[in-house]
């Protein structure tokens, strides 16, 4: 990486076709990333469809048979599968990886990072895979982090409130055709989701495990504890997925080790950086604030009334943005400042 510095990067994004992929080329561009060659990868089925980098047009290649030798930067978010497959021969070739999949998370060679709340890990980093964190987590910790460190959180119970754009672009495709099906009285065939999702709520989001809590709800347990390096932290999660396009919320409520004031949790949370705490009543939604934007939106920060040491809040994000593709770039970044 050291001899790119001046000339700038190359970046390859595998997954280049699919919403997140779309979006990291977006932000790469957007936030001016020193690239000095650009490579947009996916299945053979998308070979030679083009993509937009900033106002360039990139050709997609087959990641099948591209050559990682030579480039500093992958950005993976093609599925658990591919990555498993690709992301080792790219480290193997040099290449530093950055995966948005759940298939290195848990893999304690391999960092989870959120750069605001634990990108300090990545001090000693000499390369290889580094993992981005579950799109929930990722907007979740970002609140609860600041509080995390002034006094400790004891328990987390988070009810979330995920968007379609959280199972792909044919999940998206799938809302809008079911809706056209309601308002003209046609009942809609579901594909991507077991049961309808237009005017509809799942109470489930991915598989279930032998617990009754699904993977999903599993993972924001489980990386809570990875990224705050707390073996006793507990994050009891439901996940529903409702009828948004673009943007998750979640209706969090934390139980703190020590004492703290609203107040000073406002304070905290107005400094926190990547965050916006919303004042009084004001709220804020995934739709008029959330999607398209980079930051973590907080509101409803009160006390809890059940509980002398608990916390609500709501905090919603654009899961594609900062839940994916924007906490991907941000992890290159880091990396390149570091190496400064």
């Amino acid at each position: 990486m050291e001899a790119s510095v001046e000339k700038g990067y190359r970046v390859a994004v595998v997954g280049a076709t699919g919403a997140v992929g779309e979006a990291m080329l977006d932000i790469l561009a957007e936030r001016k990333f020193p690239v000095s060659e650009i490579a947009a990868l996916a299945s053979n089925q998308s070979l030679g469809r083009e993509v937009s980098f900033g106002r360039k047009s990139v050709v997609v290649d087959d990641l099948a048979t591209f050559d990682f030798k030579g480039w500093d930067f992958a950005l993976f978010s093609a599925g658990g599968s591919v990555s498993a497959e690709h992301a080792p021969r790219a480290v193997a070739a040099g290449c530093t990886v950055i995966d948005n999949t759940s298939h290195f998370r848990m893999d304690p060679a391999v960092p989870l990072v959120i750069p605001e709340v634990n990108g300090d890990i990545l001090k000693d980093f000499a390369g290889g895979i580094i993992a981005n964190p579950n799109c929930s987590t990722i907007q979740m910790l970002l609140a609860v982090a600041p509080i995390h460190r002034r006094v400790g959180v004891a328990r987390i119970n988070v009810c979330t409130y995920q968007s379609v754009s959280g199972a792909g672009r044919a999940a998206m495709e799938e809302l809008g055709r079911q809706s056209a099906d309601r308002f003209n009285f046609r009942d809609p065939e579901p594909e991507v989701f077991a049961l309808p999702i237009a005017f509809n709520v799942l109470p489930a989001i991915d598989v279930f495990e032998e617990n009754g809590y699904t993977r999903e709800e599993m993972k924001m347990h489980r990386e809570t504890r990875r990224i705050l390096g707390s073996e006793t932290i507990g994050v009891n999660a439901t996940a529903v997925r409702v009828p948004v396009f673009v943007g998750h919320g979640e209706a969090v409520h934390l139980e703190t080790v020590a004492p703290i004031s609203v107040e000073e949790v406002a304070e905290l949370l107005g400094s926190a950086p990547g965050v916006t705490l919303l004042p009084g009543n004001e709220l804020a939604t995934p739709m008029t604030h959330a999607a398209g934007k980079d930051q973590v939106w907080i509101c409803r920060l009160r006390r809890d009334l059940t509980h002398p040491q608990g916390l609500d809040f709501w905090v919603v994000a654009d899961n594609v943005r900062k839940g994916a593709a924007l906490n991907a770039v941000q992890i290159a970044e880091l990396l390149i400042a570091q190496a400064a």
